[in-house]
C-alpha cells in the first residue's frame, strides 16, 4: 500500500511547437539552455525531480533529458541521479527547482529545507544540506549571482548561491571528482583548479593532441593558460607538411571562443602582417576579436597607417595618435580628440609646423586653439610672434581680431599691438578696425599718434583728449571728410567745440566756413544757439549767421532768432527769403522788423508790406509809402494783397489830405472786394460818408444786395430827408436796427417805422416808452402775437404796464377782428397772472354782444378765470353761459373745491358717473348717492356706490349694491373685505352671481372654502362633483392651515394628494390611515412627519413602519435617531435601528448609528456590533462617540480597523486596564507613524509588564534607536532585563549596546563573550573598558585588556601588560603586528633579561620583518644564544641571496633589451631629424633633452628616441608622453 503521507507530485509538459502535452510525474522541473560539444547552437533541456513509490519502495530521481534534439547536430545525452533524502526527512519531496546559467548547477529545493545540488551536465551530485528550518514555499532564479531566492513560512527571503572560492577545491578535494572540478571551472570561470587544467594542458601537448590543448588553453578557467608561455610553447612545436601549424589552430579556437587578449592579438597580427593578410585584421577588429594596444598599432602601421590609427585609438595610445593626426595634417582632429581623451599635446611646436606649410591653416588651427576650453594653451602674443616673424601680418592680425572679439581689459596690449602693426604697414586696415568699434582697451595716445603720421586725422581727433593736439590736427581740414569733422564735433565738450570752431574760422573763413555752419546746425542744442549766433557775429559772418539761422529757424520760437535772420538776409541781399519769412513766420518782433525794414529802405518794399498786412501797421505801411511817394505799392497792396484792409488805407489817405480823386478812384478800383462797412466807418468817423454816394449807387445798380451798401445809403438818404419813410418802407435790404438806431435821435416815428420792420422788439419798445409812444406799442404788440414780447411788457417791473393794459384794452383789442390776436391777448394776461384785468376783458368781450360772445373758448377762460380769480361769480356765469367745456371746466371746479358748482355741472351735462363721484369723493355723502342712484338707476352709479360702500366697510350694503349694479369687476376686493367681515353667507349669494359670468380658479376656490367655513361640507362635495375650475391643491392647503381638516380631507382625497392627506389625518389623529397614506405618497418627508407624530402618540408599532423608511435614507437617519432620543424613546429607538439592518437598501449610516445607541444605551453589546459590521460603520464618527462614553478596548479596535496605530497605542497604553492585551500591542505598535511611541511603549512595558519587555523591544528592534533605548534602561536601572534584546541588535554595532553589553560581561566575569563582543564590535571605549578590566583579578579579563590595547595601537600598553602576566605569545604577537623595531628589539632584551631562550628564538621567528640582523646576532653573541639565532641567520642569508640573483638577472635582461632597440632607434634617425627641420627658422628652438639648447654652445644632437614608437619624441613644454590604458 501507498504511504498515506507520500505527497504525489504530477506535471504537464506542452509542446508549443507541435501543439502536443505530455504527463509527467514529477514534483518540480525546470528548463535549462546548454551547449554541447561540437553543436554551435545551444540545447534545450528539462530538469525534473520525483518522489514515487514503487512495489512499496520510495524512489527519488533527478532526470536530465533535451528537449527537440537537432537533427545532424551532436545531442545531450539523458542522465538521471538519484535524491536521497536522510531518514528523518522521509516524507519530504520537492517543491521548487532552478538552474544557474551561470555555472550549469541545478537546484532541487524540497519542503522541509533541503537544498540538492547537482551538476547539469553529468547529474553528478555536488552538495546537499538543511538551508531553512521552516518549510519553504517559493523559489525564484538569481541570475545575477548565480543562485536563488526561496521565501519559508516565516516570511523569510533567502539567497542561496555557491561560494566560488571554495567550489572547485571542494569537487576535486571532498568529492575527489577531477573532471567535474576542472569542468566547474571552465563553465563558471572560477578558482581552485589551475594545477589540475595546467596539470591537464601539460598531458594533452605531450600527448601531441594540439587541439584538445588549444581547446583547453582557450578555455582555462580565469585565462590561466592564455599567457606568452602557452603561445611560445605552441610556436615551438615543428610543423607537419600539410597539416595546419599548431599556433594557427590555437589562435582559431581563441577567435571562435571570443576575444583575444593584448599579447595574442599582438602575436597573431605579426604573423597576418607577415603573410600581408591586412584584411583578415580589419575583419577582426570590425568584429571586435582583437584587444588594440600600442604595440599591435605599431605593428599594424609598417602596412597601414588609416588601420594603424584607429588601433592606436582604441588603445588610447593619445601621443601615437597625436603624431598619426600631424603626418596626416588633421590638425583640427589634434584638438577634438585631445579634448576627448584628456590629452594636452605641443601645440607650439604643432603651430610652427603648420605655418611653414598652410599660413591660413595656421590661422584656422590657432583660432581653435583659442576656442579650447580652459583657455588657449599657449599664448596669444607668443602666437601673434609667430606670424610677425614670418612677416605674416594678415594671418596675425585675423587671429588678433578673431581672439580679441571678446574686448577684455587684459588683452589691451594685444590690441594696441595688432592697431600698430596695421596702422605702420595698412593704415586703411587699421582704420577699418577703429571704424568697427570692437576694441576699447588700447594704448589711445600711442595709436592717436600713429594715426596722425598715417594721415588718419579722424582717427587721430578721435583719439587725442589734450585740446592743443586736437587744435594741431583739426586744422587739417584739406584731409579730413566734412562729415566726419562734423561728427568728431560731437564728441567734445561745449567750450572745446567752439574753441576749435574759432580756430578754424582764423585760419580759413572762407573756406572752413561751410565746416562751422554744418557743425552749428548738427550741434546746436549742445553749442547753444546764442554762443554760435556770437560766434559768427564775432566774425561779422552775416553769410554764415544766414546759413545757420535758415537751418535753425524752423525749429525755434525765439523772436531775436528770427529778427536777427531777417536782418541777415538783408544784408547779404537775400530780398526772397526775407520776404518768404516775413509772410510765413510767426514769432519775429513786428515792431523791430517794421523798424528796420523801414529803416533800410529796402527797393522791394513786399517784406515791410507783410510786417504791416499780418500785424496791424496798415496806417504806418500807408503813411510810408505814401511819405516815400510809393503809391504804385499802396494800389498793389489793396487791389492785391489785402483788400479787406483798404478801409484803413483810405483813412489814412483822408488823415494824410491825399486828393479825394485818388482816394475815390483806388476805391473803385477795388469794388466789390471792398468791405462796405468798415470803409463807412472810416469815412462816417471823418465826416466823409458823401464820398461814397457814387461808390454805393454803382454797387447797387450792380445789384448788390449787402446790408451794409443799403445801410449806408439809407443814412445818406435820411440825413438828406429825400423821402425816408418810402425807403425805409419799401428797401428789403438794410439792417433795422442799425438805421432805426441811427433815426431814433433825428425822427423816432422813422425809428419806430424801421423797428417794426425788423420786428425789433426791445428797440421799439424802448424808443416808445421813452418818447410815450404807448398806441404804438400797443397795437404792435397786439399785432406781433409773440409770448415772449406780452410777456415782456406784462411784466410787473415794466413800469409801463398800466399805461400800455390800457391802451390794450380800450384801443388796440376793440379795433382787432382777429381771433388769434385776442387770444394770444388772453394768454398773455393769464400767463402773467392778471386774473382781474382778465375777468375785465373777457366780460367787455364775451358778455357786451361783441364778435366773440359766443365763443367756446373764451366762455371757458371766463368760467376758469372766475374759479381761480372770484368763485362767487362761477355758479353765476354757469347759469348764463352754454358753450363751455362742461367735463372739463367741472374737473376744474372739483380741484378747486368747488363740489356743489361741479355737481350743477354735471348733473347739467348729465354725467351722472361724474356727479356721483362727487357726492361720494368730495362732498362724502352716501345717502345722497344713494338716493341719486335711485333716481337715475344705472348700473355703473351703483357700481360707484357699491364701491364706496365697500371702502366705508359696508359689505353687506355693498354685496347688495354689487348685485344690483350686476356688477362682477371687484370680486377680489369683495371676497377680501367679506373675509375680513366674516360675512361669508352673503359672499356665496355674490360668487354665484360672479360665477355666472366669470371663470376664475378664484372664484371656484374662494365659493369652496365659503361652503367650508358656513360648515356646508355637502355642497363641497358637490361642487366638486360639477364641473370647475378651482385650484383644489391650492384651497386644500389653505384649508388646511385654517385647521379646517375635514373639507381639507375631502380635497386632498378627491385630488389624490397623499402626502397632505396624511399630514390631516394625522391632525385627525387618524395614524392607521396616515400611515396609509403615507405609504401610498411614498415621501421622505411624509413618512418622517407621519412617525414622529405616532412617536407623540406613542404608537411605536406604526412609527417603526414609518420610521424604517425613513431611516434608508442617510439625511434623515440623524434626525430621527435626535427625535427618538430627544423623547427618552431609547430602546424603540434601538429596536428600529437593528430592523433597518435586514432592510435592502441598509446603508452605513444605519450600522453606524446603531453603533452610537450601543455605545451610548447598551455598551455590552457595542464590541459584537463592531467586529460583526466592522467594514459598514463610519468609524471616525463612532471612534468619537466611544471616545466621549470611555469605551477604551471598542476604541483600540477601531482605531486599528481604521489604520490609527498612533491613536490605538496611545490608548492601550493611556487605559491599560481595559485596552491592553499583548499580542494587539505588538502588531500596533509595528506600524505607528511617531517614533516617540516606541519609547513610551518602553516606558509602558517597563513599569507595567517588565516581563514582556524583551518580547516587544524584538518586534521594534528595527525601528527603535538602540542609544536610547540603553539610556531609558540604563536611567531606569533596569540594563540587565534586557540584556537579550541588546544581544539580539548588537550586529548594528552601536556604541551604547556594545557598552552596556560589554559591562554586563565585566559584571558577570564572562570573558568569553566579552572577548567575542569586543572582536565583533569595535564601536565603543576601548581605552576606557581596557583600563577598567587590566586591573580586574581574572587573568582572561586583563588579556582581553591587553588585546583591547593592540587594537587600538596602543602597542606599549598591550606587551607591558602581557608580559606581566607571562603571556610571551600574546607580547611576540602585538610586537609583530605593530609594526615597531624598537618594541620587537626591546622584547628580545627582556627575554634575555629573563633568561627565556625559547621565548628568544620564538620573537625572532615571529617579529622577523622587523628585527635588524646585526642587533640580533649582537645580542645572541653576547649572551650565548647563537645556537637559539641559527635558524634566523639561514633564513636571512637565502632571503638576500635570491634578492642578488633577482637584480643580477634585471640587470642582464635590461641590457640585452637596450641592444635589441638599438638598429631600431638608428632607423629612425633619418625620420627625427625630417621632424626636427619643422622648428620655426625665426624662433631659437626649445631646450629638449638630447639637443643643444639655445646656450648650448654646442652643434645639434638628435634627441633619443622613444622605444616602441615610429615618430620622434614630443618636446617637453608638451604633455610627456603616456602610455597606453
Amino acid at each position: 500500500m501507498q504511504r498515506p503521507q507520500l505527497v504525489k507530485g504530477n506535471m504537464q509538459l506542452f509542446s508549443v511547437d507541435q501543439q502536443r502535452s505530455q504527463a509527467l510525474e514529477a514534483h518540480a522541473s525546470s528548463f535549462a539552455s546548454f551547449k554541447v560539444a561540437g553543436n554551435e547552437n545551444p540545447s534545450v533541456l528539462i530538469c525534473f525531480a520525483s518522489k514515487t513509490m514503487n512495489a512499496g519502495q520510495i524512489t527519488s530521481k533527478l532526470h536530465v533529458i533535451e528537449l527537440g534534439a537537432q537533427p545532424g547536430k551532436p545531442g545531450f545525452t539523458k542522465k538521471q541521479a538519484d535524491l536521497f533524502f536522510p531518514p528523518d526527512f522521509a516524507d519530504d519531496f520537492p517543491v521548487a527547482m532552478q538552474i544557474s546559467q551561470k555555472y550549469s548547477l541545478i537546484y532541487v529545493i524540497t519542503k522541509l529545507g533541503l537544498l540538492f545540488v547537482y551538476d547539469l551536465e553529468t547529474a553528478t551530485a555536488v552538495y546537499r544540506n538543511r538551508i531553512s528550518p521552516d518549510p519553504i514555499f517559493l523559489t525564484i532564479e538569481a541570475p545575477n549571482v548565480g543562485g536563488f531566492y526561496a521565501i519559508n513560512r516565516k516570511g523569510q527571503v533567502l539567497l542561496a548561491t555557491v561560494n566560488e572560492a571554495t567550489l572547485v577545491p571542494f569537487v576535486s578535494g571532498q568529492l575527489n571528482n577531477l573532471e567535474l572540478a576542472v569542468n566547474l571551472a571552465k563553465r563558471g570561470n572560477l578558482p581552485g583548479a589551475e594545477n589540475l587544467v595546467v596539470q591537464r594542458f601539460q598531458e594533452l601537448f605531450s600527448q601531441t593532441k594540439y587541439k584538445e590543448a588549444a581547446e583547453l588553453a582557450a578555455e582555462s578557467p580565469q585565462g590561466i593558460l592564455r599567457t606568452p608561455e602557452t603561445i611560445a610553447k605552441f610556436q615551438s612545436v615543428p610543423v607537419q607538411a600539410g597539416q595546419t601549424p599548431p599556433l594557427l589552430q590555437y589562435f582559431g579556437t581563441l577567435l571562435t571562443k571570443g576575444k583575444l587578449n593584448a599579447f595574442e592579438s599582438l602575436e597573431l597580427s605579426r604573423l597576418v602582417v607577415n603573410q600581408n593578410k591586412k584584411n583578415l585584421l580589419e575583419n577582426w577588429l570590425a568584429e571586435d576579436k582583437l584587444e588594440c594596444s600600442e604595440e599591435l598599432g605599431d605593428l599594424v602601421k609598417t602596412v597601414d597607417n588609416d588601420l594603424a590609427l584607429k588601433i592606436y585609438i582604441k588603445a588610447r595610445a593619445t601621443p601615437k595618435v597625436v603624431a598619426a593626426f600631424a603626418e596626416r595634417r588633421e590638425f583640427d582632429k589634434i584638438l577634438i580628440y585631445s579634448k576627448q581623451v584628456g590629452y594636452t599635446p605641443d601645440y607650439l611646436f604643432l603651430l610652427q609646423t603648420i605655418l611653414r606649410s598652410d599660413p591660413q591653416g595656421a590661422v584656422n588651427f590657432a583660432l581653435m586653439m583659442s576656442q579650447m576650453d580652459g583657455g588657449c594653451p599657449v599664448d596669444y602674443n607668443t602666437i601673434t610672434d609667430l606670424f610677425l616673424q614670418r612677416n605674416m601680418i594678415r594671418e596675425a592680425t585675423a587671429f588678433l581680431l578673431d581672439v580679441l572679439k571678446p574686448n577684455l581689459p587684459e588683452h589691451a596690449f594685444l590690441q594696441t599691438k595688432v592697431l600698430e602693426i596695421n596702422l605702420v604697414t595698412y593704415p586703411n586696415v587699421a582704420d577699418a578696425i577703429l571704424a568697427n568699434g570692437m576694441f576699447s582697451h588700447y594704448d589711445r595716445p600711442r595709436i592717436a599718434q600713429l594715426c596722425e603720421k598715417a594721415g588718419l586725422y579722424v582717427r587721430a581727433l578721435q583719439h587725442y583728449s589734450e585740446l592743443p593736439d586736437i587744435k594741431r590736427v583739426i586744422v587739417n581740414t584739406h584731409a579730413i571728410e566734412p562729415q566726419a569733422l562734423v561728427e568728431f564735433f560731437g564728441t567734445l565738450s561745449r567750450e572745446w567745440a567752439l574753441e576749435c570752431m574759432k580756430d578754424l574760422l582764423l585760419v580759413n573763413l572762407r573756406g572752413n566756413l561751410q565746416i562751422i555752419v554744418q557743425t552749428a546746425k548738427e550741434y546746436s542744442e549742445q553749442l547753444g544757439v546764442d554762443a554760435c549766433i556770437k560766434l559768427f557775429e564775432q566774425f561779422k559772418s552775416y553769410e554764415g549767421l544766414y546759413f545757420f539761422l535758415g537751418f535753425y529757424l524752423s525749429s525755434s520760437e525765439d523772436p531775436d532768432i528770427h529778427f536777427k535772420y531777417i536782418e541777415a538776409a538783408a544784408k547779404t541781399g537775400q530780398l526772397k527769403e526775407v520776404e518768404r519769412v516775413t509772410r510765413e513766420s510767426n514769432f519775429y518782433d513786428p515792431e523791430k522788423t517794421r523798424n528796420f525794414l523801414m529803416e533800410a529802405k529796402l527797393p522791394d518794399a513786399r517784406p515791410l508790406i507783410n510786417v504791416c498786412d499780418r500785424f496791424g501797421f496798415v496806417p504806418d505801411l500807408t503813411h510810408y509809402l505814401y511819405t516815400n511817394n510809393m503809391l504804385r505799392y499802396i494800389e498793389g497792396y489793396v487791389q492785391k494783397v489785402n483788400p479787406g484792409n483798404a478801409p484803413l488805407v483810405v483813412g489814412q489817405l483822408l488823415d494824410d489830405e491825399c486828393p479825394e480823386d485818388f482816394i475815390k478812384g483806388l476805391i473803385l478800383s477795388v469794388r466789390s472786394l471792398l468791405p462796405v462797412e468798415p470803409l463807412v466807418a472810416e469815412c462816417e468817423k471823418r465826416n466823409r460818408l458823401r464820398l461814397l454816394t457814387q461808390f454805393l449807387e454803382h454797387l447797387v445798380s450792380e445789384g448788390s444786395q449787402d446790408v451794409h451798401v443799403h445801410n449806408a445809403l439809407g443814412k445818406i438818404i435820411i440825413d438828406s430827408n429825400n423821402n425816408p419813410e418810402h425807403f425805409l418802407t419799401t428797401n428789403p435790404y438794410y439792417d433795422s436796427r442799425v438805421v432805426g438806431k441811427y433815426c431814433e435821435k433825428r425822427d423816432p416815428t422813422l425809428a419806430v417805422v424801421a423797428y417794426r420792420r425788423g420786428q425789433c422788439d426791445d428797440e421799439l419798445i424802448n424808443v416808445t416808452n421813452k418818447n410815450s409812444l404807448y398806441k404804438l406799442q400797443a397795437r404792435y404788440v397786439v399785432e406781433r402775437m409773440d409770448a415772449d414780447l406780452w410777456e415782456k411788457v406784462l411784466h410787473p417791473e415794466n413800469e409801463y404796464r398800466r399805461q400800455l393794459i390800457d391802451q390794450v384794452v380800450s384801443t388796440a383789442l376793440p379795433e382787432s377782428k382777429s381771433p388769434e390776436q385776442v387770444s394770444a391777448a388772453v394768454k398773455a394776461f393769464m400767463t402773467a397772472d392778471l386774473p382781474h384785468e382778465l375777468i375785465e376783458l373777457l366780460e367787455k368781450i364775451v358778455l357786451q354782444n361783441s364778435a366773440f360772445s359766443g365763443n367756446f373758448n373764451l366762455q371757458n377762460l371766463l368760467i376758469l378765470t372766475a374759479v381761480k380769480a372770484d368763485p362767487p361769480r362761477v355758479m353765476d356765469y354757469i347759469n348764463r353761459l352754454d358753450n363751455f367745456d362742461g367735463p372739463a371746466v367741472g374737473e376744474v371746479a372739483v380741484e378747486a373745491q368747488l363740489y356743489e358748482e361741479a355737481f350743477a355741472i354735471f348733473k347739467k351735462f348729465n354725467l351722472n358717473v361724474q356727479a356721483v363721484n362727487v357726492l361720494l369723493d368730495n362732498i362724502q355723502s352716501i345717502e345722497r348717492a344713494v338716493e341719486f342712484a335711485f333716481r337715475v338707476e344705472e348700473d355703473a352709479v351703483w357700481s360707484q356706490v357699491a364701491i364706496a360702500q365697500l371702502r366705508q366697510g359696508l359689505v353687506s350694503d355693498a354685496i347688495e349694491s354689487f348685485i344690483r349694479a350686476d356688477d362682477e369687476t371687484q370680486f377680489l376686493d369683495v371676497i377680501r373685505a367679506a373675509e375680513d367681515a366674516n360675512v361669508y353667507h352673503d359672499l356665496v349669494k355674490y360668487l354665484l352671481m360672479v360665477r355666472q359670468k366669470v371663470k376664475e380658479p378664484k372664484v371656484d376656490g374662494e365659493l369652496i372654502f365659503a361652503y367650508a367655513k358656513i360648515d356646508r361640507l355637502g355642497e363641497i362635495e358637490e361642487f366638486m362633483l360639477m364641473p370647475n375650475i378651482a385650484n383644489l391643491q391650492n384651497i386644500g392647503d389653505r384649508l388646511f392651515d385654517d385647521a379646517l381638516y375635514e373639507a381639507a380631507k375631502i380635497i386632498f382625497a378627491f385630488i389624490s394628494n397623499w402626502a397632505k392627506l396624511a399630514s390631516t389625518l394625522v391632525k385627525l389623529k387618524q395614524f392607521q390611515g396616515a400611515v396609509d397614506a403615507a405609504r401610498k405618497a411614498n415621501s421622505s418627508k411624509t413618512w418622517k412627519e407621519v412617525c414622529f407624530a405616532c412617536v407623540d402618540a406613542e404608537e411605536f408599532r406604526l412609527a417603526q413602519i414609518c420610521g424604517l423608511n425613513v431611516i434608508i435614507q442617510v439625511d434623515d437617519l440623524e434626525e430621527v435617531s435626535d427625535y427618538y432620543q430627544n423623547k427618552g424613546c431609547f430602546n424603540e429607538l434601538i429596536s428600529l435601528m437593528e430592523s433597518g439592518l435586514g432592510l435592502e437598501r441598509a446603508h452605513m449610516g444605519i450600522f453606524t448609528e446603531l453603533g452610537v445607541l450601543y455605545a451610548r444605551y447598551r455598551p455590552e453589546k457595542l464590541m459584537e456590533h463592531i467586529k460583526l459590521f466592522s467594514t459598514r460603520l463610519n468609524i471616525p464618527k463612532l471612534i468619537r462617540v466611544c471616545d466621549e462614553q470611555q469605551h477604551w478596548k471598542e476604541l483600540t479596535y477601531l482605531f486599528i480597523q481604521y489604520d490609527e496605530f498612533d491613536n490605538a497605542a496611545t490608548t492601550i497604553m493611556n487605559h491599560s486596564p481595559d485596552a491592553w492585551d499583548h499580542m494587539q500591542f505588538k502588531d500596533v505598535i509595528v506600524k505607528v507613524a511617531n517614533v516617540e511611541l516606541y519609547y513610551k511603549a518602553v516606558h509602558f512595558y517597563l513599569q507595567e509588564h517588565p516581563d514582556l519587555i524583551n518580547d516587544v523591544l524584538h518586534v521594534l528592534a528595527l525601528r527603535v534607536d538602540h542609544t536610547r533605548v540603553v539610556d531609558i534602561m540604563r536611567k531606569a536601572g533596569h540594563l540587565h532585563l534586557v540584556k537579550p534584546y541588546m544581544v539580539a541588535v548588537q550586529s548594528n554595532n552601536v556604541a551604547a549596546v556594545n557598552e552596556a553589553l560589554n559591562e554586563i560581561y565585566v559584571e558577570e566575569e564572562d570573558y568569553d563573550r566579552l572577548r567575542e563582543s569586543v572582536d565583533l564590535h569595535d564601536n565603543f571605549d576601548q581605552i576606557g573598558l581596557a583600563q577598567r578590566i587590566e586591573k580586574l583579578e581574572l587573568l582572561e579579563m586583563r588579556r582581553i585588556a591587553a588585546y583591547i590595547y593592540k587594537k587600538a595601537g596602543r602597542w606599549k600598553q598591550s606587551i607591558v601588560l602581557s608580559k606581566k602576566d607571562n603571556l610571551y605569545k600574546d607580547a611576540m604577537e602585538t610586537c609583530s603586528q605593530s609594526g615597531d623595531r624598537e618594541l620587537s628589539e626591546e622584547l628580545l632584551v627582556y627575554f634575555i633579561e629573563q633568561g627565556k631562550k625559547e621565548c628568544f628564538a620564538s620573537c625572532l621567528f615571529i617579529c622577523y620583518e622587523l628585527i635588524r640582523p646585526d642587533v640580533a646576532l649582537e645580542l645572541a653573541w653576547m649572551n650565548n644564544m647563537i645556537d637559539f639565532a641559527f635558524p634566523y641567520l639561514l633564513q636571512f642569508i637565502r632571503e638576500y641571496a635570491s634578492k642578488v640573483d633577482e637584480l643580477v638577472k634585471y640587470k642582464i635582461e635590461a641590457q640585452n633589451e637596450v641592444k635589441s632597440k638599438e638598429k631600431e632607434e638608428k632607423d629612425l634617425i633619418a625620420q627625427q631629424n625630417m621632424y626636427a627641420q619643422l622648428l620655426p627658422l625665426a624662433l631659437p628652438a626649445p631646450s629638449i633633452p638630447g639637443m643643444g639648447g639655445p646656450n648650448a654652445g654646442g652643434p645639434y644632437t638628435a634627441p633619443a628616441p622613444m622605444a616602441g614608437m615610429g615618430m620622434p619624441p614630443m618636446p617637453p613644454f608638451g604633455m610627456p608622453p603616456m602610455g597606453s590604458y
